[in-house]
């Protein structure tokens, strides 16, 4: 067999990867007349067809899907190389984080400011979004690791590992004072909460029903510093990781309650290759048990 061109596969992966012809386009920077010509050529150089039309999608064919599972290692051990041999510079090395958007970012920072060395050999790109946009970026090489409340999806993807950093449970604030006492006190306002789809936000529902609460919701949030800042201006009940009250008390808002019946899960998502990392290497051997405790000496001075 001649040599095979690997941009052509490349080409080949990316469509794969992506799901179209024009979101691989465009992530190549190139026109999607000329990524279906490679692919034309790719085919004709293996002698058979790689992907099949199915109504208006693509759908890899039986060749399609053998040529991508020898593609997939091929260039994730690329990738992996680039990664190595980045972390061997001497240069400040680059350090990618992605932060669920529903996670607190007081606590996030607190988690990555204890493994990044001071002595300016590391600096950080963090990035926010949904955790399943996160997933997904990791999963491309877009990202080093993840800080999220989700680590059950994690198990889909036998190259992504995960471990459990830390949990703390939550409190109740607000502007305003109520008559009743907690928890029976969130019926009397109108409540911000993180969204049904987070594990914070199903934990909430769940404990809600469990306690027999009717309450008013006001507003759902993937954000969390966009629903903490709903509540400083006097907006409704919101809810924020007990270890930050005093913190958030001193915006002028009152406590209503606490419990460890619902708890803020931090894990860190990577991918295997990734283990070598300094960064990962001391993220994994840190102890957080003082931090998701409060007794962080730079929690207590907030």
């Amino acid at each position: 067999m001649s040599h095979l061109n690997y941009n052509h596969l490349y080409y080949f992966w990316m469509i794969y990867k992506r799901g179209s012809v024009a979101k691989a386009a465009e992530a190549l920077c190139l026109t999607p007349q000329t990524v279906t010509g490679q692919i034309r050529v790719l085919e004709t150089r293996l002698k058979g067809r790689l992907f099949k039309r199915v109504g208006r999608s693509l759908e890899p064919s039986e060749l399609g899907e053998l040529v991508f599972r020898y593609a997939d290692k091929m260039f994730s051990l690329s990738y992996e190389m680039l990664d190595i041999l980045n972390y061997q510079k001497t240069e400040s090395m680059l350090f990618e984080v992605g932060i669920a958007d529903a996670l607190s970012k007081a606590l996030a920072s607190r988690v990555l400011l204890s493994v990044v060395p001071s002595d300016g050999s590391m600096r950080l790109a963090c990035f926010e979004s949904t955790h399943e946009s996160l997933m997904e970026r990791l999963r491309e090489h877009k990202l080093d690791i993840i800080l999220s409340d989700c680590a059950g999806e994690s198990l889909k993807y036998p190259e992504i590992l995960s471990k459990k950093l830390g949990e703390c449970g939550i409190a109740f604030f607000s502007s305003e004072k109520f008559s009743l006492p907690f928890p029976e006190c969130l019926e009397q306002g109108r409540l911000l909460i993180p969204g049904k789809r987070t594990s914070l936000g199903q934990q909430l529902y769940h404990w809600f029903d469990e306690n027999g609460l009717n309450v008013n919701i006001l507003g759902e949030f993937d954000d969390a510093a966009m629903m903490k800042a709903f509540g400083y201006f006097n907006q409704g009940i919101f809810v924020a990781p007990s270890i930050y009250k005093q913190d958030i008390l001193s915006h002028n808002v009152h406590l209503l309650g606490e419990t460890n019946d619902i708890q803020e899960v931090y894990h860190v998502m990577f991918a295997e290759r990734m283990i070598q990392h300094p960064a990962v290497k001391r993220l994994l051997a840190t102890d957080f048990t003082d931090l998701f405790a409060g007794r962080d000496p730079q929690v207590q001075q907030l």
